[in-house]
């Protein structure tokens, strides 16, 4: 019999132990802005950071739509290597007065298509970004996008609500960025430092907590290696 089995075995189940402990660490990534807020009238460069969330499947499209009522006037792309870009402009349901101006048309969409080779696959990201002007003097701007997959799946990150699964990207204006509600707005500015200071503070004694247990258990498996080791010795010596 192999008596280095036991002191291999005791490792493995450490090891085991420990990467299931260290699995919850990750979160799910969705569709999100790298910075949320514009100034009213300004034209402001809005970055879409877009996860692939598929193990199986690559992201090859992204469609980003902007609410009619309160329409840009303005909407420009940068290039994206590997991708084409395509705006889409329709006539408004009704006139929007921008400025001293009246617009009847204007992008509703743009879609990033990618070519082949070029899909966002598992571990990676891309970056989205768009000139949109001028900002709508208004308190938030849902901006829903769709993200297609090559097996035919399709994600919508368009839901508004507080506990949202797939909450919308939102740039906000005049309202104060809501958190970590993912697009719900805030009661007031107070409520969101103090829910920013309690989620902190939770996740700070999670992450603590994580770390020593996850301290103990390479410590229980190390006592468990040596144990084994001088049992080994002891019997070696009595024979």
């Amino acid at each position: 019999m192999n008596k280095k089995t036991p002191i291999f075995s005791a490792i493995a189940i450490g090891a085991g132990v420990l990467l299931a402990a260290a699995a919850p660490l990750s979160a799910s990534a969705h569709v999100s802005l790298t910075t949320n807020t514009a100034e009213a009238g300004s034209y402001t460069l809005v970055t879409f950071k877009v996860p692939n969330e598929s193990d199986t499947a690559g992201t090859n499209k992204v469609t980003i739509t902007f609410p009619t009522d309160t329409p840009f006037a303005s909407v420009s792309y940068v290039p994206v290597a590997g991708w084409t870009a395509e705006l889409n402009e329709e006539t408004l349901p009704e006139p929007v007065a921008v400025g001293e101006s009246e617009i009847t048309e204007a992008v509703t969409s743009v879609t990033f298509t990618a070519d082949a080779g070029s899909e966002i696959v598992d571990g990676q990201l891309e970056m989205f970004t768009l000139s949109l002007g001028p900002v709508p003097d208004t308190g938030s701007i849902v901006l829903a996008a769709d993200q297609f997959y090559d097996d035919g799946t399709i994600v919508s990150w368009s839901e508004t609500s507080a506990d949202a699964e797939h909450p919308a990207p939102v740039l906000y204006v005049n309202d104060e960025p809501a958190g970590d509600h993912h697009g719900a707005a805030a009661d007031d500015e107070e409520h969101v430092a103090d829910e920013a200071t309690t989620s902190t503070d939770v996740a700070t004694g999670d992450t603590l907590a994580r770390i020593l247990g996850i301290g103990g258990l390479v410590v229980g498996a190390v006592g468990i290696v040596l144990a084994v080791t001088a049992r080994r010795a002891k019997t070696s010596a009595s024979e």
